[in-house]
């Protein structure tokens, strides 16, 4: 197999990534047969997931939107993915070139198209970095040149929370942010629930067992859970779908899988 010049040496091309998952049914170009197999699979039983997938890319540039519209000039994107059009950056930097983006994730693909993306935007870089070692993130040296804590910062977790399990206590982590973020700061997440027809639900969970980043889904009370200390904004934690939405609705809100989102501010 001749590999592409994007892939790390580092990643094996025969098994599936979540964020090459996400790439494709967002209609990027960097992911592998593997990836679209499973997503060919998926959507045979849950014609569904795809469009949740389209469905939380609008509901991140209706946020950054939102959230460049009220003055934000800082981002923190946790789990950023493979870079797509409607990018953090080039949302923000629209309502105002000075806007400064971090993006994080784990996945080394991610961060090299990332990186090659980002090589001529001095207001906007990458790191590689995992939301379980959230202090390790919030004090890489990349992240603080860039941004000033002191200063309200918006920190992005697009659908990543249900990638995290329990016993890594992603509500400890989102609380340790807290702590670092000054007042006027925001925090934007979405969240693939356990919220619908109980078998449904454990099948999709098993089929994500075959990728590296198997699905943790949380009923909407504790999705709810990780805004403590925060206040929601309107129309507070709802369908993805349903938050501030526009003429970009991939999808109604009344499927089997429930997925919320929310954005909050903190005084």
């Amino acid at each position: 197999m001749t590999h592409p010049d994007w892939l790390p040496p580092t990643v094996d091309p025969t098994v599936p990534s979540a964020a090459r998952i996400y790439d494709y049914c967002v209609g990027g170009l960097h992911n592998f047969e593997v990836d679209r197999d499973m997503v060919r699979a998926a959507s045979q039983r849950w014609p569904e997931l795809p469009a949740i997938m389209r469905s939380n890319r609008a509901f991140l540039r209706r946020a950054v939107d939102y959230l460049a519209a009220a003055g934000v000039r800082q981002f923190l994107d946790i789990g950023s993915g493979i870079p797509t059009a409607g990018n953090v950056h080039e949302v923000a930097q629209r309502h105002n070139p000075d806007a400064r983006v971090v993006y994080v994730d784990i996945d080394p693909v991610a961060v090299a198209m990332s990186g090659a993306l980002l090589a001529d935007n001095r207001s906007a870089r990458v790191v590689q970095g995992d939301f379980t070692d959230i202090d390790a993130v919030l004090t890489h040296p990349d992240v603080r040149a860039l941004l000033d804590f002191d200063e309200p910062v918006a920190v992005l977790m697009v659908a990543l929370l249900h990638f995290v399990p329990d016993s890594a206590e992603p509500g400890t982590a989102i609380g340790r942010i807290r702590d670092v973020l000054s007042p006027g700061s925001y925090l934007a997440l979405s969240h693939f629930s356990s919220d619908g027809p109980p078998e449904d639900v454990a099948d999709v969970v098993a089929m994500s067992r075959a990728t590296p980043t198997p699905l943790h889904l949380r009923p909407g009370a504790r999705i709810a859970s990780f805004f403590d200390g925060f206040t929601l904004v309107e129309p507070g934690l709802v369908e993805l779908d349903t938050w501030r939405p526009d003429g970009d609705r991939s999808r109604t809100a009344n499927g089997r899988f429930h997925d919320y989102a929310g954005v909050a501010t903190l005084s």
